[in-house]
């Protein structure tokens, strides 16, 4: 039988987030280093790490080592060398993004999401993440009862078509509209938990629903999912990397420092998921 690794972290609340040590993500990492990584992946919601030193093809390897990369179809990727990494600056945004889970209008979305700091503000510029797991647990069985089953829509346009929150990102020609649904709660795959799959970004509509009743109850949700008892709050530094679960948590970006001239310069691969259920 073999022996599970035990990873050297600390987690950073009693709801969600771990900062692992003593790992460098460039170095080839055996199995049992990845299954420790995976299954505290799935216990923290996000990983946290600090002093990385990853180079492109570094940090396309230890994605690869948990799944198929995604190509982005909307965001400028770095090119054919690395068509999985895409770039995230202060200058290809015409406003932070808001809570969200990363390409829900995909059929399959993310599995998880590895983001790697070049550069960072002085101060600001951090990251949030919120458990959707631990958001649902805190529904009342009556509500539970009452999202299980409902499906809702969930489409690129809002963010990446013309006029949309990350326009400038979209690179020209590609932002055909991507559109499909999901369950609004969904069941992780590994842990079993259910977990919140709304959004404020890119879930447009709850099939069956009337504008106001779908309306009201995203607003609902979406408001829960964010309260600051589901929350860490990430500090961000050069060459750290946040490693998140897309299936059971949410982020956003802090944009305390827009209009300051720093810089946040980020790069990112994003595992592909599977169909949510």
């Amino acid at each position: 039988m073999t022996a599970t690794l035990e990873l050297d972290l600390e987690p950073v609340t009693g709801t969600i987030g771990a900062t692992v040590r003593g790992i460098d993500l460039g170095a080839p990492l055996d199995d049992a280093t990845i299954s420790a990584l995976r299954g505290a992946l799935v216990r923290y919601g996000v990983l946290f790490f600090r002093d990385q030193q990853l180079s492109r093809d570094q940090h396309v390897a230890f994605g690869r080592r948990f799944g198929e990369l995604h190509v982005h179809p909307f965001v400028p990727n770095l090119g054919p060398d690395h068509p999985e990494i895409i770039e995230l600056t202060t200058s290809g945004m015409t406003r932070f993004l808001d809570w969200h889970s990363d390409a829900t209008f995909e059929e399959l979305p993310p599995l998880g999401s590895i983001l790697y700091a070049h550069e960072v503000p002085e101060a600001g510029g951090d990251t949030l993440f919120t458990s959707a797991v631990a958001a649902y647990d805190a529904l009342s069985a009556t509500m539970q009862e009452l999202l299980d089953g409902l499906r809702a829509f969930h489409d690129s346009t809002p963010s990446f078509g013309a006029g949309g929150v990350s326009e400038r990102w979209t690179r020209s020609g590609d932002a055909d509209q991507t559109l499909t649904s999901h369950p609004v709660v969904r069941t992780h795959p590994e842990s079993g938990r259910k977990a919140i799959f709304v959004n404020s970004i890119f879930t447009t509509g709850i099939v069956g629903m009337n504008p106001d009743e779908s309306a009201a109850l995203l607003r609902f949700l979406i408001g829960h999912v964010s309260h600051p008892m589901f929350q860490v709050r990430f500090r961000w530094e050069p060459n750290s990397v946040a490693f998140w679960d897309n299936r059971a948590v949410q982020h956003a970006a802090v944009a305390d420092f827009a209009g300051s001239g720093a810089v946040r310069r980020m790069h990112r691969v994003t595992v592909i998921g599977d169909r949510p259920v």
